[in-house]
């Protein structure tokens, strides 16, 4: 589960589906933390938030898979020019 909190204060919580170069994330199966606030939520399950709106992302240190995020960000060393 990942909180967000975009730049309008909306704080949105769901399961991270993916996210692009440019850091636009896609989440699913979310909810909002104040419907009261926001009811026109309450029916959204999926969304797609654009990256440069973000000012805030949580995710919990337990759902990390630290060696598959690490897997994932190695690089293999480019060739030298010679």
């Amino acid at each position: 589960m990942l909180s967000l909190l975009p730049a309008n204060d909306l704080s949105i919580c769901g399961t991270l589906h993916s996210v692009d170069q440019y850091l636009n994330i896609k989440l699913t199966n979310i909810s909002v933390t104040d419907p009261e606030k926001y009811p026109h939520m309450l029916s959204v399950k999926n969304c797609l938030i654009q990256g440069s709106v973000v000012r805030y992302m949580q995710l919990p240190a337990n759902e990390v898979h630290k060696q598959l995020l690490q897997d994932a960000v190695r690089k293999e060393p480019l060739p030298q020019k010679q």
